[in-house]
């Protein structure tokens, strides 16, 4: 077994551990920035749509939409112009700086979701890359190092990540900061969503993320073992004590 294949296998591992441990409903997927399109990995399939009056063009709504779609496919890369819809995405992945003039922006800040004050303030990635490589955590290619694991979750399991990871912050909009976090900072971060992410991705109502970056997902995985397996104990005791009233 080579050495790709062995790095390969163990990524598969620690995403069937946390599909088991969490019980999620969508497979975690992997984010990988690189100079350059990586060889053997084929570009994401999509038109390009039309442009807005704007100028602003990609071959989905925005950024976040890539998560959806990494969950359902096999790995892709994307480049700067597949992101060029959201002009949010683009800045937080660091494909762009943000471009007030823009519509969607001009958008966001008329309707006061987001401040002028606000704004140097959104985490982005720092280093533009050349493409993202997107898929399933049980699917990264040979060769391809994950930066970034992000998970789908409901209520029940960002409780058990809360209690897994001291370190965790809960954020807010926009959502898709969330990567630059785990990126650059090396911080695990969770988002409660955002209305601009939600309309476009048809993400559940119940549902939120979980940035985590690759680099410690081994010791997270192990914690977040430990914390399921305690929860159970108690909620087994409490089920127990709850038919003395019923229940």
């Amino acid at each position: 077994m080579t050495a790709t294949t062995s790095a390969s296998a163990g990524w598969a591992e620690l995403a069937g551990r946390l599909s088991s441990t969490l019980h999620l409903s969508a497979p975690p997927i992997f984010l990988a920035f690189g100079p350059t399109r990586p060889e053997g990995v084929p570009a994401f399939e999509g038109p390009m749509s039309a442009p807005a009056a704007d100028g602003r063009r990609g071959r989905v709504p925005a950024s976040c939409v890539f998560w959806m779609e990494a969950a359902q496919r096999g790995p892709f890369s994307t480049v700067s112009e597949d992101h060029g819809n959201c002009s949010v995405g683009r800045f937080t992945h660091g494909f762009a700086e943000l471009d007030a003039g823009n519509d969607d922006v001009k958008a966001l800040l008329e309707s006061g979701w987001v401040t002028p004050e606000m704004v140097p303030g959104i985490p982005s990635v720092t280093s533009a890359p050349g493409s993202i490589t997107y898929g399933p955590l049980g699917e990264v290619p040979a060769g391809t190092e994950p930066d970034v694991v992000l998970l789908r979750v409901n209520g029940r399991q960002m409780m058990v990540l809360s209690d897994s990871i001291p370190d965790l912050s809960i954020e807010g909009k926009p959502q898709c900061h969330i990567v630059a976090l785990a990126k650059e900072h090396g911080r695990p971060a969770a988002s409660v969503g955002c209305a601009l992410s939600r309309a476009r991705t048809g993400m559940r109502a119940e549902e939120m993320t979980c940035a985590l970056p690759a680099g410690r997902l081994a010791g997270l995985v192990e914690a977040i073992e430990q914390t399921a397996t305690t929860d159970s104990v108690v909620a087994r005791y409490a089920a127990e004590d709850a038919r003395r009233f019923g229940v």
